[in-house]
C-alpha cells in the first residue's frame, strides 16, 4: 500500500521550506537573439522557456516536450469549421502546438514545481505525435539543480504530466528526479490510479506508479500544500485533477490549469470537451467553476498547452465573448525539442 500520512488541511507544508536553504544559481539572463524574441509568442509555436513575474513570485514553464495534437483525434468535439476560419490556432502541419513540462514557482529562496512533463512517453497516434525528455537539461540550462527544488506537486497523473518524476540509477533503480521534494498529488486522483480504475493517459505502474506509492504525500480539495499556493480541486479531466491558485503581492494570482482547458478555444467554447476527458459533465462543471475565478480581478493564468502563449488573462471581448489574452514572458530559452 502507498506510503501516506497525508496533509492538514490549510497547513502549509513546510518542508517546502526547510529543503531549500541552499539554491543554485538565479535563473539564467535571455540570450541578446532570445531578448529580441516577441514576449507574446505564436499559438501555433511550441513554447520557449518564458518567464513571467508577478509581484513577489516568479513563475517559469521549463520546457520538457514538443507535441502537436490531431484536431480531429484529441478534439473531436471542436467544429471542422472552427479550424478553417482559425489558421492562427494550428500548426504548418495542421496539428494543435502543445508543449509540456513543469512550471517552476520560485519565491524568495524557495522553489516548487508543478507536474514534470512527457519524459519518454509517447502519444498514442490517435491523439497527435510528441517528443519529450528535456525537463532536466532545461533546467540545468536555467542553472536549477533538482536538489533545490523542495516541492513537486501534480495536476493529474496523465503521461504528459508525470514523465520525469522518476530517473534510474546505475543499477536501474528508480529515484525521485528531484531528491529533496516532497511529491504531491491530490488523494481523489491518487486512488482511482492506484486501484487501476484509470487506463486513459495513465503512467507506467512500474516507472511511476510503484515508486510514487512509496514518498507521496495526498492532500485534499482546499489544502495550501505550499506557502501561498492552494489546491482546487476540478475533477472531469480526471477523477481528482487539480488547479493551483498561487497568491502573489497586491492582491494578485495566478492559476495553474492543468488541462481543464487543452486550447484557448475552449475558453469561448467550454461546452468543447477533449478527448481523453473521462467526464464530461465534470469537466464542464470545473470549466464554470474555473471561468468564474478567471475572469475575477487582477487573475491570471498559465496553461501547459496553449502552444507560446502558455502565460495570459481571461478577458470578455466587446461582443461579451471570453478569449484568452496572452501575457508578455520573457523568452530565457529556446523551446528545447523539435519534432521531426
Amino acid at each position: 500500500m502507498p506510503h501516506n500520512p497525508g496533509l492538514p488541511r490549510r497547513r502549509v507544508l513546510r518542508t517546502a521550506l526547510a529543503t531549500t536553504a541552499a539554491l543554485s544559481a538565479p535563473l539564467v539572463e535571455a540570450t541578446p537573439a532570445l531578448a529580441a524574441r516577441p514576449r507574446i509568442g505564436r499559438l501555433s509555436d511550441q513554447s520557449a522557456v518564458r518567464s513571467f513575474t508577478l509581484g513577489d513570485t516568479r513563475l517559469t514553464y521549463v520546457v520538457d516536450a514538443a507535441m502537436e495534437l490531431d484536431p480531429a483525434g484529441f478534439l473531436p468535439a471542436v467544429p471542422t469549421d472552427y479550424w478553417r476560419e482559425h489558421p492562427e490556432a494550428l500548426t504548418r502541419s495542421g496539428r494543435i502546438a502543445a508543449s509540456a513540462g513543469g512550471v517552476l514557482v520560485e519565491r524568495g529562496r524557495h522553489r516548487l514545481l508543478i507536474d514534470v512533463g512527457l519524459g519518454s512517453n509517447v502519444l498514442s497516434p490517435t491523439l497527435g505525435v510528441s517528443r519529450g525528455g528535456a525537463l532536466l537539461k532545461t533546467l540545468r540550462g536555467l542553472r536549477v539543480a533538482p536538489e533545490s527544488v523542495g516541492t513537486v506537486a501534480f495536476t493529474h497523473l496523465h503521461t504528459d504530466h508525470t514523465g520525469v518524476g522518476f530517473v534510474p540509477d546505475r543499477q536501474q533503480e528508480l529515484h525521485k528526479a528531484f531528491p529533496c521534494a516532497d511529491y504531491l498529488v491530490a488523494a481523489a486522483e491518487w486512488g482511482p490510479f492506484w486501484r487501476g480504475e484509470i487506463k486513459v493517459g495513465a503512467p507506467s505502474w512500474d516507472g511511476f506508479m510503484v515508486p510514487m506509492s512509496r514518498v507521496l504525500r495526498q492532500f485534499e480539495d482546499g489544502d495550501e500544500v505550499w506557502p501561498g499556493v492552494t489546491a482546487l480541486i476540478t475533477p472531469g479531466h480526471s477523477p481528482g485533477h487539480t488547479t493551483y491558485v498561487i497568491s502573489a503581492s497586491r492582491g494578485r494570482r495566478i492559476l495553474v490549469l492543468g488541462d481543464a482547458f487543452h486550447t484557448p478555444a475552449q475558453l469561448t467554447h467550454p461546452e468543447w470537451p477533449s478527448g481523453p476527458d473521462v467526464d464530461v459533465e465534470g469537466v464542464l462543471k470545473a470549466r464554470r467553476t474555473l471561468l468564474e475565478q478567471l475572469l475575477a480581478p487582477r487573475t491570471y493564468a498559465f496553461a501547459f498547452h496553449f502552444g507560446d502563449q502558455a502565460f495570459g488573462r481571461v478577458v470578455r471581448d466587446a461582443a461579451g465573448d471570453v478569449q484568452w489574452r496572452p501575457a508578455p514572458a520573457r523568452a530565457l530559452l529556446p523551446s528545447p525539442v523539435r519534432l521531426a
